[in-house]
């Protein structure tokens, strides 16, 4: 399990000049990232940003995910236990599952740009992309080369290059993001990933034995 710092602390987020440093430029990838300045969350406008979901709006029950892309434990949750909620709770209607992102680190924050560039509906199965290539797209040599694996998702993923790219740029978006991490973090007391809010409830990690339990207790089954 990862462990949040923090939140007004995570030094490997925010430099000491108080922005994200991102790549200038990559000839690889021809990305060019500009520094997105470190306000306070409160004055920055995070309606822009979209709530990922999954399921059935009005379901009994609602599972909130706090999760990091650059989390092994967040994978293993992803590829692990995901997949059977999604298919006994979340495809029947019985839970609606919403997705947030935690951003440990910039690269995490890159991830998450990628992962929104297609929208709502192709959301997740990116999102299941860079979990799957967690251990090669994070080994990158600098910022430029990660970088580039990330775009190399999306683009695996179908999205076109200028997309990608434009994306990427997107300063104003990734400081809304920031932001909303911050705010939806802080409420809900976040400390680790992955973690979890069911009906308003806190929960740790847990098996998928654990979670049915938890969610058929909440569904009175």
């Amino acid at each position: 399990m990862s462990r949040l710092p923090l939140i007004a602390a995570i030094g490997v987020a925010i430099g000491a000049a108080g922005y994200f440093a991102f790549p200038s430029s990559s000839p690889e990838t021809g990305i060019s990232l500009g520094a997105v300045q470190a306000q306070e969350s409160s004055e920055v406008d995070t309606s822009i940003v979209q709530e990922m979901t999954m399921g059935n709006p009005d379901a009994a029950v609602t599972v909130v995910e706090y999760a990091s892309y650059t989390c092994p434990h967040c994978k293993s949750f992803h590829e692990g236990v995901l997949p059977q909620i999604k298919e006994n709770y979340v495809d029947t209607g019985k839970v609606q599952f919403i997705y947030r992102e935690v951003y440990f680190d910039k690269y995490g924050l890159w991830a998450g740009m990628v992962a929104r560039c297609g929208g709502g509906d192709r959301y997740f199965g990116i999102a299941d992309m860079i979990y799957d290539q967690q251990g090669s797209w994070t080994k990158g040599e600098d910022g430029a080369a990660i970088a580039g694996n990330l775009k190399k998702i999306g683009l695996t993923a179908g999205l076109a290059p200028e997309t990608i790219d434009a994306c990427m740029q997107d300063a104003t978006k990734a400081q809304a993001m920031f932001a909303l991490f911050q705010q939806n973090a802080e409420a809900d007391e976040i400390t680790s990933t992955p973690s979890f809010i069911i009906n308003g409830e806190k929960y740790a990690n847990m098996s998928y034995a654990d979670f049915a339990e938890v969610l058929d207790e909440k569904l009175g089954e």
